[in-house]
């Protein structure tokens, strides 16, 4: 029988932070960083870090506070070295002055003797992440509270306009993701999460299906509105036909259908890279889908929880996606698509549960220049997916339509789903 889902100075580091918490009143709004006045930015480089301190307390009650306590797993980083990469970022950028990524372009030193040799991603490799003899818990969390009191000092006397407040918005920015990216290192590792992180989705609004006229839209981000990721760059008209698209995103219950159906042992579902991957991973249900009985449970955080029919199925990889609407005689939306709907104004569109794949592989806009201080982002051209929206684990001040969200295909550990659209 088919397994079901069922419903349903001399003060401490700590304490001159507090002065500035005084300073700059924590409002808890959730204003976009990009166009942040320095008081927000202040009262949200603040949120921000006391959001990555909790989650540091969280590894280090399940004993994962240093790196030999933590498995190597491809993609994720021993939370010790994340947390010490957070304040090192910051550093880098508004207390060094750097103008790139550059190993040598920091105008000053690090505060931390070996600051460099532990915490700059270009230089140190990812296992090596394991075995740097980095400093304690401890010393690490102080070493960001005197880079966080330094920060909100120089933020104080910075002027408002855009060129000078983005390196403070890039460092928020940079904070946020990898606050993401440790809330999915909990599930990973299945490490309970802080109460005050909302595991559990919205269920599903009413299911349906969406006409859009279609339209040209300016795909994109303009100049002059603020922080602009690079991969954002630049609006450009971009005509969209007329669509149908999902009004929700895909549910448990209509996923655990195509897993009844034998939609993982049926290869005409799956492309040729995704029938390789599912070789690979052996896999037959999704990733933290676990068969009770007749009943359908899953794996949030280290607990096993009943699997809820209408809420919207999580972890999965692309490969999963494209199968599901092949079973389905349905597509996944274009990004050019999904931004359309997005910025319509529909009721029935809401986004913002998960990140969404997108049909779009990642390239770049029309006439793109690569900022300097955001990476190499040319290494992930044609080999990354895009994805749209935001999760549940995305700060409301960095959620936009028109972020672009950018992973290998075969990721199923990040917070995902999808839509359909018709063929």
């Amino acid at each position: 029988m088919l397994a079901t889902i069922l419903p349903a100075s001399q003060q401490t580091p700590r304490q001159r932070s507090s002065e500035y918490s005084r300073h700059w009143p924590i409002l808890l709004t959730n204003h976009s960083f990009r166009t942040a006045s320095p008081s927000q930015l202040a009262e949200a480089l603040l949120v921000a870090r006391r959001h990555t301190l909790t989650l540091f307390d969280a590894f280090s009650a399940a004993g994962l506070d240093t790196p030999d306590q933590v498995p190597i797993v491809p993609l994720l980083d021993p939370p010790l070295w994340s947390l010490g990469h957070i304040a090192w970022f910051a550093e880098w950028y508004v207390l060094r002055e750097a103008q790139s990524s550059n190993p040598v372009s920091a105008l000053r030193s690090s505060l931390l003797t070996k600051g460099d040799d532990w915490f700059d991603p270009n230089t140190v490799p990812h296992r090596a992440r394991w075995t740097l003899g980095l400093p304690s818990g401890g010393a690490l969390k102080t070493y960001c509270h005197e880079v966080l009191d330094r920060t909100l000092d120089k933020l104080s006397r910075a002027a408002s306009h855009d060129a000078a407040l983005k390196p403070y918005r890039l460092a928020l920015a940079h904070e946020d993701m990898v606050g993401e990216s440790l809330v999915q290192a909990l599930q990973v590792l299945g490490v309970v999460a802080p109460p005050q992180i909302g595991i559990s989705l919205q269920s599903t609004w009413a299911q349906g299906e969406i006409r859009f006229p279609g339209g040209t839209i300016a795909l994109g981000s303009a100049p002059g509105h603020g922080f602009v990721f690079d991969n954002e760059k630049w609006a450009h008209e971009c005509y969209v036909p007329a669509f149908q698209m999902d009004s929700t995103l895909i549910s448990n219950a209509q996923f655990a259908e195509f897993v009844a159906d034998g939609g993982y042992q049926n290869r005409q579902f799956w492309s040729v890279s995704g029938q390789a991957w599912l070789m690979q991973q052996e896999r037959s249900v999704p990733r933290y889908w676990r068969r009770d009985g007749l009943q359908w449970r899953c794996l949030r955080f280290g607990e096993v929880r009943m699997a809820i029919a209408n809420e919207a199925v999580r972890h999965l990889s692309l490969f999963e996606a494209q199968a599901y609407c092949a079973w389905a005689k349905r597509r996944l939306p274009s990004e050019a698509e999904w931004e359309f709907a997005a910025l319509s104004g529909h009721a029935a569109m809401r986004w913002g549960d998960l990140w969404e794949w997108t049909a779009t592989p990642f390239e770049p806009y029309p006439g793109l220049a690569a900022d300097k201080d955001q990476g190499n982002l040319k290494s992930t051209f044609a080999t990354h997916q895009v994805l749209r929206g935001a999760s549940f684990a995305t700060p409301l001040r960095m959620r936009s339509a028109k972020f672009r969200h950018v992973y290998l295909p075969q990721r199923d550990d990040i917070f995902a789903g999808f839509r359909t659209c018709a063929l």
